[in-house]
């Protein structure tokens, strides 16, 4: 019988990110069902519903945390019986590498993410996609969505006016205005560390950063800087930027690309002797 702690990862999972829900996985999910893998794509606590419903009662957004998120999330990863690959998407990015730094998972891929505690890197484009959420303290408290105009700027901004509409209608969904606030802006200048602080230096499983070249709010710089954060670990950190890509590079055309590339790299990467670490 082959050591589930040194078989090659066979378990995928998703973790969405902000505006969105597990449906922005689901060509990711029959893409890596079709080669075999099992694939997870678990829901933020309280998103389990459909967009529709999010969106008719965005108090479940409101009240959500990071800390009850990484906690739901790492539940799901712990039932698994060997550690899987990890991906996570834009804000879901942030939270794979909170996952990684709990010693979870064999390899890690981040697809746009948004970033942790000390990158402090902000283009132009990026505070302009995060202003609906900025430009009001009382957004703080509620559930912010992006208007479709807001979304084709901020997620969509290589597609047509009318794909982009058809994006926001199947897909958008308002996001915590706390996390925005809290985790995207004042982390860095508040004392201590904060709810995405990690351990840049410490050992984890190997991590690759995805970025798009035309990504508006969360453009390349951030991704590089952010990977770069982590040049003392002992661990493999990786950066691959796509030309030619937004922010909606999970679905946009020629996502697959992405997918198999995401996929290729973390088998290449998995870390047996995480794995064995992570099941002892």
């Amino acid at each position: 019988m082959t050591d589930p702690s040194t078989a090659a990862p066979d378990t995928v999972v998703l973790v969405h990110g902000l505006w969105m829900t597990p449906r922005s996985w689901e060509g990711w999910v029959a893409h890596y069902e079709a080669k075999g893998y099992t694939v997870i794509a678990p829901a933020y606590p309280g998103f389990e519903i459909e967009v529709e419903a999010l969106r008719e009662n965005p108090d479940v957004i409101a009240n959500l945390t990071v800390p009850e998120t990484v906690d739901h999330l790492a539940g799901v990863i712990e039932t698994l019986p060997a550690p899987p690959i990890i991906m996570g998407h834009s804000f879901g990015g942030t939270l794979t590498q909170l996952l990684l730094a709990r010693g979870l998972g064999s390899a890690g891929v981040v697809v746009d993410s948004a970033p942790t505690e000390g990158v402090r890197v902000t283009p132009l484009s990026q505070a302009k996609s995060l202003f609906p959420a900025l430009k009001s303290p009382a957004n703080r408290h509620k559930a912010v969505a992006f208007t479709p105009e807001e979304f084709h700027y901020a997620f969509t901004n290589t597609l047509s006016e009318e794909d982009s509409r058809a994006v926001w209608e199947r897909y958008a969904i308002g996001a915590p205005g706390n996390w925005i606030w809290a985790y995207g802006l004042i982390a860095n200048f508040k004392p201590g560390h904060q709810e995405t602080w990690v351990d840049y230096d410490q050992d984890r499983a190997p991590l690759l950063f995805i970025g798009g070249e035309l990504d508006h709010i969360m453009p390349p710089s951030v991704n590089r800087s952010n990977a770069h954060h982590y040049k003392k670990s002992p661990a493999v950190t990786e950066y691959h930027e796509f030309a030619g890509r937004d922010h909606w590079t999970c679905a946009a055309p020629g996502w697959e690309e992405v997918a198999d590339y995401a996929l290729d790299w973390a088998l290449a990467h998995a870390s047996t002797a995480h794995l064995s670490r992570a099941s002892s």
